[in-house]
């Protein structure tokens, strides 16, 4: 099963927090925080403009991106977690 996002949404999965800070330490679940770096997995076909064009989603697939924190939805498919997020809610990609 594949998650299709519609109109500008994008469908990110999460990169795994740290759990250990550079000095060594060693964080809990509940102290990590959550994590904003994400890598894009599905992208919608764009949004519908005031003139009826569809202006396309500047990500593509595979894109590392940085997501505001609290964005989106979260969803569990397959065991997986994804987020589905509008594209205002990506803040920058990573090169």
């Amino acid at each position: 099963m594949t998650i299709k996002p519609l109109a500008d949404r994008v469908v990110i999965k999460l990169v795994e927090a740290e759990e250990k800070t550079k000095s060594g330490i060693i964080l809990t679940a509940t102290a990590q925080e959550k994590p904003q770096i994400a890598e894009v997995v599905a992208v919608g076909p764009g949004k519908t403009g005031d003139d009826g064009a569809i202006v396309p989603v500047a990500l593509k697939v595979g894109d590392r991106v940085i997501a505001a924190k609290y964005a989106g939805t979260e969803v569990k498919l397959d065991g997986v977690e994804y987020t589905i997020i509008s594209e205002k809610d990506v803040l920058a990609v990573i090169e």
